[in-house]
């Protein structure tokens, strides 16, 4: 006889933002917030942050419905906020396809691809030459 598992449906997403991997896993539940293994408001410490990586569920009006569990790595916490976004956006729409156009439209799908240029050779920068010197 096969046994059947509850099994809570988790939905999954990736977000990145600069040099940002967010691993996102959405989970029903109370509203938890955790991002490698730390709550967000000690995580981000600033409130501006938090309110950025959580507008997703703002806007779908499911502050309270879903535990978030994220594992972020690389770049900086402002990259991070931004594939945290992303990831969390992703992930609500794979759960229902109906939230797309309303992501959409307040630009939460879009991947931000802006990055750092690299440094070029005779530069001092990506672009900036050294200083000139006419004697």
């Amino acid at each position: 006889m096969a046994t059947e598992k509850t099994a809570v449906k988790q939905n999954r997403a990736t977000g990145r933002r600069k040099t940002a991997i967010a691993s996102v896993t959405l989970k029903p539940g109370t509203g938890k917030r955790i991002i490698n293994n730390r709550e967000f408001k000690e995580y981000f410490r600033n409130a501006i942050r938090e309110m950025i990586a959580e507008q997703p569920l703002t806007v779908a009006g499911a502050s309270k419905d879903w535990d978030v569990i994220v594992s972020a790595n690389g770049g900086g916490v402002s990259g991070q906020v931004g594939a945290v976004r992303l990831g969390i956006a992703r992930a609500l729409v794979a759960h229902n396809e109906e939230l797309r156009p309303l992501m959409r439209e307040h630009g939460l799908l879009t991947r931000d691809s802006r990055a750092v240029e690299r440094k070029k050779y005779g530069k001092a920068g990506a672009r900036r030459s050294f200083q000139f010197s006419k004697r």
